[in-house]
């Protein structure tokens, strides 16, 4: 198959547009061709005049570990344009910095998931090109979770650079569909492009998603295969709770630990609450110890989400509602454990971040809530998900 960028470089046909005018560049160190040549050195290389560079959280260079981790602007060593960060001193990129391209490539790998803050950063680009009049090309790339839907949906009001507007927690978009429905449902006038991928087969194992001739890249620094892709719908919950995410150890976002918890006991009394919701993956009770982050040189017992392997079921993993479970079994074999972390998430102040991660109050409320059961969650997440099939489906591309 073939990424939008390597048709994009492979099609002189496809690129004839962009002759004489100045293009802009928004990548991370993920967006790589076939051959994994960086796609900037790619698009120089074809004799296109790239005059600015822009990168998302973590930074072009994908050096910075942690979230709110700012990055700055500073100046290609290279090739000596302008790199302008879009998660530093600003989100969304400024009147200057726009003023600096014509066309502006969108080339980043995505993880399918409404958290990941490269789903906002396209938004405010589509908005920033609306208002300046700029074009939007998005070279699109598999989401390596596939098309799968789940998570209730964010709420009005509830908007933030983690929540970009009225989607579920797993998606089941590429960027370049998001970015259509994007213009769409925020009313957006502005010159859009998606050079499409060739040969995506999102239902077809065993990658569901993800091409098994590409290596994986870490889009992120915590992103480094496709299990976590597959599990972070669910594991980046665990950033607005006290629980490891497993910051600080070599397979982070794909396991959930403390040094008081008893993980074959949780294990155990998952199973017992909604079994269901355990199917198309295995779950491993194992120790691990942070070398950063939470609960940092601490031994902690953890459970391990293996969404890989023979026992790996694409269609029936539910990770948003088995990290959910996760947190249910906790509190019930705990009931006044301290989960929740209370502290600005996303420089989001006012509200509980395990609520901002959510979109919305109502998975924490449900795990609170000792009475409720597996059903009680299902009744107000199962309409959101089928409306979001309805809504993204004139989106679809492949």
């Amino acid at each position: 198959m073939k990424f939008g960028i390597d048709r994009l470089l492979a099609d002189p046909e496809l690129r004839k547009p962009l002759e004489g005018k100045r293009v802009a560049l928004l990548a991370h160190p993920a967006s790589v061709t076939a051959d994994l040549t960086h796609s900037l050195d790619a698009l120089v290389a074809t004799g296109l005049n790239v005059s600015a560079v822009f990168g998302p959280q973590h930074g072009v260079r994908g050096d910075l570990q942690d979230n709110m981790m700012e990055s700055p602007d500073y100046t290609d060593p290279t090739y000596g344009m302008p790199v302008f960060s879009l998660y530093g001193e600003v989100r969304r990129p400024t009147g200057q910095s726009m003023g600096t391209f014509d066309v502006i490539l969108v080339d980043l790998q995505d993880v399918g998931c409404r958290i990941y803050t490269f789903v906002t950063t396209l938004l405010y680009i589509l908005e920033a090109a609306a208002m300046h009049g700029k074009e939007v090309w998005v070279l699109d790339r598999p989401n390596p979770a596939g098309r799968p839907i789940e998570g209730l949906t964010l709420l009005s009001g509830w908007e933030s650079f983690v929540g970009a507007g009225p989607m579920p927690m797993r998606h089941g978009m590429t960027l370049g569909e998001m970015g259509a429905w994007f213009i769409d449902h925020f009313k957006l006038d502005v010159a859009y492009r998606v050079i499409a991928m060739e040969g995506w087969a999102p239902e077809t194992g065993p990658g569901f998603g993800w091409p098994a001739e590409r290596p994986w890249i870490n889009p992120s620094p915590n992103a480094a295969n496709v299990n976590m892709a597959r599990a972070y719908a669910g594991t980046v919950m665990l950033e607005g709770t006290t629980l490891s995410e497993g910051r600080g150890t070599t397979r982070p976002l794909e396991l959930f630990g403390a040094p008081d918890l008893d993980a074959k006991a949780v294990i155990v009394e998952m199973r017992r609450l909604a079994p269901d919701w355990l199917t198309g993956c295995t779950l491993r009770d194992f120790w691990f110890q942070p070398t950063f982050h939470k609960h940092v040189g601490q031994l902690c017992s953890g459970v391990f989400l293996h969404a890989e392997g023979p026992a790996y079921d694409h269609a029936a993993f539910q990770p948003w509602r088995l990290q959910a479970l996760g947190f249910k079994a906790i509190l019930r074999l705990a009931p006044d454990y301290s989960l929740w972390r209370d502290f600005p998430y996303e420089y989001v102040f006012d509200k509980l971040a395990i609520d901002v991660i959510n979109g919305g109050p109502g998975l924490r409320e449900w795990v609170e809530d000792s009475g409720a059961g597996a059903g009680d969650l299902d009744a107000i997440t199962r309409p959101d998900e089928g409306a979001w099939a309805e809504v993204r489906q004139p989106f679809l591309l492949y």
